[in-house]
Parts: C-alpha cells; sequence; structure tokens
C-alpha cells in the first residue's frame, strides 16, 4: 500500500472537512490525492449570484431563497415557484432556503394581509426571467452564436441549429458577470409548466415526518431557557418580587425583569432562568410577585359589552358618504336595523411564542425564532437597544402558525433583554396559557345596522356603524376621524345602492390587541353579510337574487356570486327542515364568498355542505388554494361556535384549549373549493379572503332553516331553538 502522505494546508482541510454534502465528496475520483480533492471540491462548489435570490453553483445546484416567511400557508413553494417557473427549471431540482430580514434581499420580507403572492407575482417572474436571459446570453456568447437561436429548458441552454447544450452550472459563472437586464421577457401564461398547475409542497415531507424545525427547536450551545412570569390581571404594574424559593429550584441560575413591548402597551414581567425549561417553569411557579393592579381588576366583557352597546348612540366620524342617507332613511317606506356582536378571540397558534437570543460582543445580537416579519424585528432590535442593523442577525425557522399573531416581536424583546442581563443566549418559550390568557387578542367589534327600502322592496338607503377599539390600542384617540383598518371593506362592498354614510365610534379598552387572520373584515363580514339577508327577508325577496339586484354592473363581485349560485345549485329545492344561506366579501386582501346548507338537528343544526368561491385572478398553486380556503372555514367555524375571550376580575377567563376549543375534525363539514382564476392583471390573496364570509353565510343558513336570527357570535350550534 502507498504510505505517502500529502500535504494539506489548514484552510484547505476545514474547507474539505467541513463539507457537509457527502454525495459530492463520493462522487470525486477515488484516486485522487488530498490537493486534488480540495481543488475539485472548491470548482464543484463555487457558487454565483445572478441576483441576490438566485444562486447557482458549477456543481448545478440552484439555490432560490424564499423571501417571504413560510407560516403554513405555502410560500414555501409558490414564491420559488414564481422565480423556478421564468428560470425554466423544476423545483425537484432547486434548494430553497429561508431569507431573514436581510437587506441585501431588499424589503417585503414579510408574511401577512395575503400580500406573499399578491405582491410579488411580477416582481418575482421577472427575477426569474432576468436570470434565465443571462444564462442564454452567456452561453450564446460562449458559442459565438445569436441569442435569438438559443433557449432555456429544463436547467439548460440549448442552441437551437446544432442541438448543442450546457448545464445552468457551467454557465453560471460567465452568467453573474452579465448585466441583468431591467425588462426581460415573461413567459406567456399558456407556456407555464408549475404555475397554476397541482404541486405538490416541498416542505410538507419534513412536516410529516418531524424533520421540519420550527422556532421552538431552535438550539445553541450554552443556550439557558426562560419562562416569564407576567400579571395575569393585563395592564397590571410590578410592584416587587421574591425570588428565594424559585432559586432554590434545581438548575435555576437566574431571576430577571423585563418588559414586554407591544406597540403603546407596555409591561413589566419576571424570568426565570435556568439549565432547562422543566426547572425554568418550577421555578416561576415558586416566585412570589407584588402586582399594582391599577384598577384594572375591576374590568369584566358583561360591563365592557353594556359599554359598547351604550357607545353606538354616538354619531361617530363619517368613513364613507355618498348621496344623502339621513333624507333617504327617514323617507324610506320601509326600514331594517339591526346590532350585531363579536368577541375578542385569540389567536391560539399550534406553536407558541418563542425565541432564543443571543446578546454577543461587539454590540451585536443573533436570533433564532419563528416570526411573520423579520425585517422588523431587525428594525426593532436595532432601534429599541441602540444596536446596528447590519448588527442584528434573524435565523428563520418554519412558523407553526401565525394568524397575525407572529406580526408582533414583544416575545422576541423579552428574550433578548435577558440574554444581554445574563450574558449567554437565552430561550424563552410561553405556555399555553401565557399565549391564550396574555394576547394580543383581535379586538371585540359591534355593528350598528340600518337599511332603507322603496316599496319594491329596492335599497336605497344604507348605513354601518363600526364601534370598536383600534388595534394601534389608541387611549387619546380622536374620535372626529374614522379609522381604516376597523372599518376594513364595509365602504367598498359592490352593492350599488344610492344612499350611504357608514361611520367609526372609538370605543377605547386597555388590553394588548393584534391582527387576526384576515384583521377586522372577520367581524364586520358577519354583521355586514348578515343584515344584506335581513334586507332581502324584509323585502321579501330570495338572498342570492336581492344581491345580484343590486349589482347591475359588472364585477367581480357579481361574477362571484354567479359563480356560487351555479356551483351550489342555489335554486334546486333543499329537504324539509334544510336552509341555504350565502354571503361574500371584498376587502384589501381578496374576494371570497360562501354558501352553507344546514338541516335542523334536534334544537340545533348541522352543517350539511359548503360550497366556497375565491377569486384571485391568477393562481399559483390551485392544490394549496383549496387548502388555505378549507382551513379558513375551519378558523371562521372555530371563531362562530367556540367560546371566544372573555374577561373577569381582570384575567382572561379562558386558559387552554380545553376552554377556549377549535373545531375537531367530526365537526368539521366537507368544503368544495372553487376557484375563479381568468389570468387578469389583478393578483388576490388567498389566505385570509376565505375566512370573512364564512360565519354569515353560515347564519343566513340557520335562519333559512330555523327562522332563528343570530346577531351574536359566538353561539352555540347545538341549541338554535
Amino acid at each position: 500500500m502507498n504510505q505517502s502522505t500529502t500535504q494539506i494546508n489548514r484552510r484547505n482541510f476545514l474547507r474539505l472537512t467541513g463539507i457537509t454534502g457527502a454525495g459530492l465528496v463520493m462522487g470525486l475520483s477515488s484516486r485522487a490525492n488530498g490537493v486534488e480533492m480540495v481543488e475539485n471540491l472548491t470548482n464543484v462548489l463555487e457558487s454565483f449570484e445572478l441576483h441576490p435570490l438566485v444562486v447557482i453553483e458549477k456543481s448545478g445546484l440552484i439555490t432560490i431563497y424564499n423571501s417571504k416567511p413560510e407560516i403554513g400557508q405555502g410560500t414555501f413553494q409558490s414564491i420559488p415557484a414564481l422565480i423556478a417557473e421564468e428560470l425554466e427549471v423544476s423545483l425537484d431540482k432547486v434548494t430553497i432556503k429561508q431569507t431573514g430580514g436581510e437587506k441585501k434581499f431588499g424589503p417585503g420580507q414579510s408574511a401577512g394581509g395575503s400580500a406573499s403572492v399578491r405582491t410579488s407575482y411580477m416582481n418575482l417572474r421577472k427575477v426569474g426571467a432576468a436570470a434565465r436571459e443571462m444564462l442564454i446570453k452567456a452561453a450564446a456568447q460562449q458559442w459565438n452564436v445569436p441569442v435569438e437561436e438559443c433557449y432555456a429548458a429544463d436547467a439548460s441552454v440549448f442552441h437551437r441549429p446544432s442541438g448543442k447544450s450546457l448545464s445552468y452550472g457551467a454557465l453560471a459563472e460567465a452568467a453573474s458577470k452579465i448585466e441583468a437586464p431591467k425588462n426581460p421577457t415573461l413567459k406567456d401564461p399558456k407556456d407555464f409548466k408549475i404555475l397554476g398547475k397541482p404541486t405538490p409542497r416541498p416542505d410538507i415531507p419534513s412536516k410529516t415526518d418531524g424533520t421540519a424545525k420550527f422556532g421552538i427547536d431552535a438550539s445553541v450551545p450554552g443556550m439557558v431557557y426562560a419562562s416569564i412570569e407576567r400579571c395575569p390581571v393585563l395592564g397590571s404594574r410590578l410592584v416587587s418580587f421574591d425570588a428565594t424559593a424559585a432559586k432554590k429550584v434545581k438548575g435555576v441560575i437566574a431571576v430577571e425583569t423585563c418588559e414586554r413591548i407591544h406597540g403603546v402597551y407596555k409591561t413589566e414581567g419576571v424570568a426565570v432562568i435556568a439549565e432547562n425549561y422543566w426547572a425554568a417553569l418550577q421555578g416561576r411557579k415558586a416566585l412570589a410577585v407584588k402586582w399594582d393592579h391599577q384598577g384594572f381588576d375591576q374590568f369584566n366583557s358583561k360591563e365592557y359589552e353594556q359599554s359598547l352597546r351604550a357607545a353606538a348612540k354616538e354619531e361617530g366620524a363619517i368613513d364613507h358618504q355618498q348621496g344623502n342617507f339621513d333624507k333617504a332613511f327617514t323617507d324610506a317606506p320601509v326600514k331594517v336595523e339591526a346590532f350585531y356582536e363579536t368577541p375578542m378571540v385569540s389567536h391560539s397558534p399550534i406553536e407558541p411564542m418563542n425565541c432564543l437570543a443571543s446578546w454577543q460582543e461587539g454590540n451585536k445580537v443573533e436570533i433564532w425564532t419563528s416570526t411573520q416579519v423579520p425585517g422588523r424585528v431587525i428594525g426593532d432590535i436595532s432601534s429599541t437597544y441602540g444596536v446596528p442593523a447590519e448588527n442584528v442577525k434573524v435565523n428563520m425557522f418554519f412558523n407553526g402558525g401565525g394568524f397575525g399573531r407572529r406580526l408582533y416581536p414583544d416575545y422576541v424583546h423579552e428574550a433578548v433583554q435577558l440574554s444581554k442581563k445574563v450574558g449567554r443566549p437565552v430561550k424563552s418559550i410561553w405556555t399555553r396559557e401565557d399565549d391564550t390568557q396574555q394576547g394580543p387578542f383581535r379586538p371585540v367589534t359591534y355593528s350598528a345596522l340600518k337599511a332603507g327600502l322603496d316599496a319594491n322592496g329596492k335599497a336605497i338607503a344604507f348605513q354601518h356603524k363600526v364601534i370598536a377599539p383600534t388595534l394601534d390600542m389608541q387611549k387619546n384617540y380622536d374620535k372626529t376621524k374614522t379609522n381604516g383598518t376597523m372599518t376594513e371593506g364595509i365602504s367598498e362592498q359592490k352593492y350599488e345602492i344610492e344612499h350611504m354614510k357608514n361611520l367609526y365610534v372609538h370605543h377605547y379598552v386597555h388590553l394588548p390587541l393584534a391582527a387576526w387572520r384576515a384583521v377586522t373584515s372577520t367581524t364586520l363580514a358577519f354583521s355586514h353579510e348578515c343584515f344584506i339577508d335581513e334586507m332581502a327577508v324584509t323585502a321579501k325577496k330570495d338572498p342570492m337574487a336581492f344581491r345580484l339586484g343590486m349589482l347591475t354592473k359588472d364585477s367581480d363581485t357579481k361574477n362571484l356570486l354567479n359563480k356560487l349560485k351555479e356551483v351550489s345549485n342555489w335554486d334546486k329545492p333543499l329537504p324539509a327542515g334544510w336552509g341555504r344561506g350565502v354571503a361574500q366579501y371584498e376587502f384589501f386582501a381578496g374576494l371570497g364568498g360562501f354558501v352553507v346548507e344546514v338541516s335542523k338537528k334536534g334544537t340545533g343544526v348541522k352543517i350539511q355542505k359548503v360550497y366556497a368561491v375565491i377569486d384571485l385572478g391568477t393562481v399559483v398553486n390551485p392544490d394549496n388554494t383549496r387548502a388555505q380556503v378549507e382551513g379558513a372555514a375551519v378558523m371562521a367555524l372555530t371563531a362562530a361556535i367556540k367560546g371566544g375571550i372573555s374577561f373577569d376580575k381582570g384575567k382572561t377567563v379562558q386558559s387552554n384549549y380545553h376552554n377556549n376549543p377549535l373545531v375537531r375534525i367530526n365537526e368539521m363539514p366537507k368544503v368544495e373549493v372553487h376557484i375563479l382564476a381568468n389570468g387578469g392583471p389583478t393578483i388576490k390573496g388567498v389566505g385570509e379572503p376565505g375566512l370573512p364570509p364564512f360565519a354569515p353565510a353560515l347564519c343566513n343558513a340557520i335562519y333559512a332553516a330555523t327562522g332563528k336570527r343570530i346577531r351574536r357570535l359566538p353561539f352555540d350550534i347545538n341549541k338554535i331553538v
């Protein structure tokens, strides 16, 4: 055996032994000596950026970065697909990596408002198209042939006349030196191979077999754990604490205070830090803490709801006005009025809030977490603690649900503060009870509605008055001004009603509030579309025909209702004891609608069938779209028939899934999803528009079956009559 020794310097040794792609090493000649192996590996692994989001290695490996956090909505597939389609490469030949708010990847690295595809569709297609044209140009230059004679397919460039081809890997270096075209030619949608086709999501296998990493799985050497005691009476002030018993728990190493920062809502908590999470939690239970409740221990839901009803008598600020509502309503021969109530709800994602943070020497912070807004995390930490933005690094993981909760980095602030205090990486984990009881919550929203009909049942006057606090929790709010977030969508519906005056009445609450999936449309669609149904019943008209009668002009709403009418066989008589309800809602994120069928079941009803239509303009992955609409229906049903959040003596009554339950699989009806995608220029959202119209469609169906009008959520579906 040859016993000769090959000299390898330290740098090359580290480069060789640091390679994790063992397959690449195995693919090299077994006769190569150490130096040759390093040189070959260097050549194989050398990578080139055609765009910050597109990296191609000489080996042919293609990496596409997903710039939108994956929170279960499918961006891990849909965002890279936009680039891959134009790049002419299938996703199974691509490595997908998640961005973490880094400046090089640009703004907009967030997930919320159903904006991921909606705001990226054209821009990311241009990224892929530009990279494709750069690769084609590089090949044409190498072959010394006209660019027009070359085309890209299956991660290679081909020369039509000769049949010659070069892989993207072979062209990557030369292509990276070519200036990216500003207006690359996009593919004709009829030539799409990925977009618009049912495509398996690449994140599903790992989420199924347990290998997927979520923020709660993050781990670094030397880290410790934190569990934080926050006052159960929300809004209270920390007075003092005794950590004597907590420090006696084996594994506890420190007890520190930290501030929860959620917009204007700021409260101080006491964190027990330990070598393991169990010790941190047990130490927390052993704390003796004194709080100043500042009178908030007198707060309860019943009294707050009464004050909301009283506030409804205020005139309110005008959100939208057309015609002369006051006169038209006064003169109308038929008047309709109703009051609707929706509660606070919690986000309750399956993965509770968590963050691992490390405050490092040199005024640097590194963070490992699940978040919908890595860029905001960087900005918040930088501005709050005086750390240069370039010194804040966010390591992104899959989000185990977000629904708007992970738009707010209060839980990140806590971990960062604690790491700075103890000088070690700190992993803070909220309990399920923390998540449920500490909020932030979707705010209570009440609605007072009025309408005037003429003698023929035509709607001539309409008013929707919203009574609610603001999401930014302003106490000294200028009540002469409206708030577009809190009146979301009520003035944008396409119904043609001549006289309208929609209003907003601000009514403060001291609790931490936050956007919930589909924001305020989740509450306003319920009241708005149920009231439209009340108008139809008063006019003695079919609810579908009544809506379509207010849509004489062409619109997406009219198309959607006609599609719902078709797929649900609306005009087909139902069995005795059954009822059918319809609702639609359009807001900034998009447009969706439902028809729900129910049947009487004892004192309640059973949901028999659900038909959904979502209007997208263009669809990226129809399978994922259907899943998102189905999931939205689950969440909407939960908010409609389960407990919601209430307060007594300043504390959240609910604490965990046993008294803040989710809809179970046996309670969920089949949802038949239909997608309107006509290829138009307007790209609409998917994740949220499927939620708002569900509850009103359900309640309208219940009225049709039982004659019982539901104006308050949640309700017991087993006790209707």
